[in-house]
């Protein structure tokens, strides 16, 4: 259809409206991107305590960097020879894991211990995010979520060796099959033969979560400081 007057064709004008608005219309993000980019933004904010009481969170903050760093520098074997504090913490939710889980079948039940350990931290770090928004306390609790593969890759490291102390002073290679987690779980999905080459894999993935727990509350730090400086 065209005007008389002016000679406007009018579908041509309507398709020429449409394309500027498709270019001049903000593009809008995918349903992922968008939510990445506010978990950023909402992991990334410091709690006002951080701001006013800066110098106690940085001697916190450093004083879990060189404890991490003194987990990072060992080795399988170091790990599951000496005395580690975080160990005693860790093993009543270990326990626990294995009861809890224990109802659903003894495959299950095994793995549980494993489960429970590393549900713990990520529990409290989502307990403190949603009632605080505490985001320093929450890379804490990512430091914790980290240092539990530490924890756990000895123990799979040793799954056909059987060396390691079990609870209550007994030895996995002295053991009914069954007691030690590993040597079930791992000779049930057929995958005992790898137990060194898992046990690697889990002990950088927890150095790499730790590093990064470390590194967000670094640049929350950072970011509490230069607000203070605005």
């Amino acid at each position: 259809m065209t005007c008389t007057r002016c000679g406007l064709v009018f579908h041509k004008y309507d398709d020429y409206l449409r394309r500027r608005e498709q270019l001049t219309r903000p593009a809008r993000r995918s349903g992922w991107g968008e939510w990445l980019t506010t978990l950023r933004a909402y992991l990334a904010v410091p709690t006002p305590s951080m701001k006013r009481y800066l110098g106690g969170y940085l001697v916190l903050w450093g004083l879990f960097v060189v404890w991490g760093m003194s987990y990072l520098i060992l080795s399988v074997e170091e790990l599951g020879r000496g005395f580690h504090f975080m160990h005693q913490v860790n093993l009543p939710f270990h326990e626990a894991g294995h009861v809890i889980f224990g109802l659903f079948g003894q495959f299950i039940g095994s793995l549980g211990g494993t489960l429970g350990q590393l549900a713990i931290p990520l529990i409290c770090a989502i307990a403190l995010l949603k009632t605080r928004h505490d985001t320093f306390g929450a890379s804490l609790c990512m430091w914790w979520f980290g240092q539990n593969f530490l924890d756990i890759a000895p123990y799979m490291a040793d799954a056909r060796a059987g060396e390691l102390p079990l609870l209550g002073g007994n030895y996995g290679k002295s053991s009914p099959y069954g007691v030690h987690d590993w040597e079930y779980l791992l000779g049930e999905t057929g995958l005992l033969a790898y137990d060194q080459t898992l046990a690697a894999i889990v002990l950088n993935l927890g150095r790499l979560i730790m590093l990064a727990a470390m590194l967000w509350g670094g640049y929350l730090l950072w970011r509490a400081h230069r607000d203070n400086n605005r």
